[in-house]
């Protein structure tokens, strides 16, 4: 199973009507969380995950609101505060959209490149290189230059919990050239810092870049990677059986509007579900009706309450490698050019 699997929130398309169904069918009166609330989480964790990229137009508040039998004002309080984290944006009459990463190349660029890369695969055919081995010499190429003898740059990925943040450094680690120094800190840990760590570029969730960057100053860029659920969490939950009772336990009230349909994606064939904040009076009752407990990211804690007959693992999520590579990589090969400059003049 590929490990690019996605959160189940929705398909990614970028036409009106699929994002109005999405966002709308995503809200679920029965959790105890307000849905302002649900809908703000959906739209950050949907940045966050990938499932609405940059660009992808927003439906306007009153069909929002319409569809998912909620007040307009509702909306347009989710919509002012996201985009105050500048998560999203107003283009004039044209609408509302998700905004554009400040960090990544602007579409203006890979539109220069396309001449280029049409003579490169001219130049292939010619030498009788069909499209496939073109591109596995030019990933050969874009490797050796970044070859251990390159300069070495500074990065800092930025976590909720210390022990998931650790584990994301490692799956990214493997990808960055070998020179590069990925250490790897928690919002948490920042905010009781006299001063951030020294960086070159810091990495950390779409929906707290705003927050990151306030902390690291303007003149460090701050770049929101992509996450997707992992690989194991994805091959637990089709293993369930059918009949078992699923309780689902979140940390974020934001993110629970995520978690079920997470779940329920990778595991249709269960039907007894139920989902809980971790800090609810009735957890122990949710806890105790379950016969599989699947948990968010940073409550590890709950494993003292598991019985010896219950399952319990964690709702994990991974940085999404593809974008690593089509985005991060590029990034830090600019700005390593750009150490490069300053140490030349």
């Amino acid at each position: 199973m590929s490990s690019r699997v996605r959160a189940g929130f929705g398909a990614q398309n970028e036409d009106r009507p699929s994002v109005v169904a999405m966002l709308a069918a995503g809200l679920d009166r029965a959790l105890p969380v307000p849905l302002g609330i649900q809908l703000s989480g959906l739209i950050q964790y949907g940045i966050a995950f990938g499932d609405l990229t940059a660009g992808t137009r927003l439906p306007p508040v009153r069909d929002l609101a319409e569809r998912a039998g909620i007040a307009p004002m509702t909306v347009v309080g989710v919509y002012n505060e996201l985009k105050r984290q500048r998560l999203i944006e107003t283009r004039g009459s044209a609408g509302t959209f998700v905004a554009e990463t400040d960090q990544l190349p602007a579409k203006a660029d890979f539109d220069r490149l396309q001449p280029a890369i049409d003579t490169l695969l001219d130049l292939g055919l010619e030498a009788g290189l069909g499209p496939t081995e073109l591109a596995t010499l030019l990933n050969a190429r874009a490797n050796h230059r970044r070859q251990p003898t390159a300069k070495g740059l500074r990065i800092v990925l930025v976590g909720h919990f210390a022990q998931a943040t650790a584990a994301y450094a490692d799956h990214i680690r493997p990808h960055l050239p070998p020179n590069d120094l990925l250490s790897w800190t928690t919002i948490a840990d920042l905010a009781e810092s006299e001063s951030p760590p020294d960086a070159h570029i810091v990495l950390t969730l779409q929906n707290r870049r705003i927050e990151v960057e306030d902390i690291f100053g303007a003149q460090i860029p701050v770049l929101g990677i992509n996450f997707v659920p992992s690989e194991e969490t994805a091959v637990r939950l089709a293993g369930l059986a059918a009949d078992v009772h699923v309780g689902i336990v979140s940390v974020f009230p934001e993110f629970m509007a995520l978690m079920k349909p997470g779940v329920v994606r990778f595991a249709p064939q269960i039907a007894g579900i139920e989902v809980i904040m971790a800090d609810d009076p009735g957890l122990d009752g949710v806890l105790s009706r379950a016969d599989v407990i699947v948990y968010a990211t940073g409550l590890d804690r709950l494993a003292e309450k598991i019985r010896p007959d219950q399952q319990a693992f964690e709702y994990r999520y991974a940085p999404d490698v593809t974008f690593i590579k089509q985005h991060v990589l590029p990034r830090l090969d600019a700005l390593r050019q750009v150490e490069i400059t300053k140490e030349n003049q």
